[in-house]
């Protein structure tokens, strides 16, 4: 099992300055903080660090500075995905992956493609990459669920695609996938919510949005879940449970800068068409973190 990928990966935001260019700065700090907290590894550059409106260049610009604050501390792995198969083949041809330890892609968004299609589509992907692939399963984002037996398909028929980040919030499809998973093969979970009840069903960890605002608590809750030791881990995914549902009540990752702007660690901007919390919205995580 590759197990640098047990445990909990959190999905980092990109930090913006009040006029909208990237704070590497406050980038670095949230690596430190995520690193020196307990995070066993970090996702770069996936949905929640608003990669549908980051520049290629400002992509390539954030994974230095993210590359650099870790010093090869932790895994990294990069997203690369899209529906438009032949340019995410380029984009993993073109770019530097010597840092990173996989890729994350997306199931492909808003195209709809059958099963066969999402098949061919990591099909292509899986050959053209040189290193390890994270399938990304998201139907609320992209309007088609990629299902049991196409994950499973791809599982068992390319050795990189070692693991999918299932986020379907879907408690019988995580069972199914871990049900009948190829012994290696690892179900991580996508949704912050239900993380804790899929590892100790026999996920491998979570691809986590607040773990990086409370990663201390929320990485032990995830390997007290790996070790079986439930009771212990439900009183942190207890403690943690109001601030899981303050930050996906309007968008993500407007309810984490949030979080973060009251850790003064980054700004709450976002980019357009994403706004920043409202007042009511902020007033809850501000108290919520301040009482923490």
């Amino acid at each position: 099992m590759n197990s640098k990928f047990l445990g909990t990966g959190v999905a980092l935001v990109t930090p913006f300055k009040s006029d909208l260019t990237v704070d590497h700065d406050a980038l670095v700090n949230i690596v430190n903080f995520n690193i020196e907290n307990g995070v066993e590894y970090l996702v770069v550059c996936g949905t929640t660090a608003e990669s549908a409106t980051i520049t290629a260049q400002e992509k390539k610009d954030v994974i230095v500075t993210i590359s650099k604050a870790n010093k090869g501390r932790v895994p990294l792995v990069l997203g690369i995905g899209g529906n438009n198969t032949a340019q995410v083949i380029e984009e993993v041809k073109t770019t530097d992956l010597t840092n990173f330890d996989a890729i994350l892609s997306v199931s492909p968004y808003y195209s709809k493609p059958t099963q066969e299609g999402i098949y061919q589509h990591f099909k292509a992907i899986s050959e053209a990459s040189p290193v390890d692939i994270i399938l990304y399963n998201v139907p609320g984002r992209t309007s088609k669920n990629m299902e049991v037996e196409t994950t499973l398909r791809l599982a068992n028929d390319f050795k990189n695609v070692i693991a999918i980040k299932e986020a379907g919030n879907n408690v019988s499809q995580y069972f199914q996938l871990i049900k009948n998973k190829p012994k290696d093969f690892l179900i991580i979970s996508g949704d912050d919510d239900l993380a804790l009840g899929i590892v100790l069903a026999g996920g491998a960890g979570v691809i986590s949005v607040i773990g990086q605002g409370f990663p201390k608590e929320f990485s032990e809750m995830i390997r007290l879940g790996l070790k079986g030791n439930a009771k212990e881990a439900y009183k942190l995914h207890y403690k943690l449970m109001d601030v899981i549902g303050y930050i996906f009540e309007e968008n993500n990752p407007a309810g984490i800068k949030a979080v973060f702007e009251t850790l003064e660690l980054c700004k709450d901007s976002v980019r357009l068409p994403l706004v920043p919390a409202s007042n009511e919205l902020k007033k809850k995580i501000k108290s919520f973190v301040n009482h923490f």
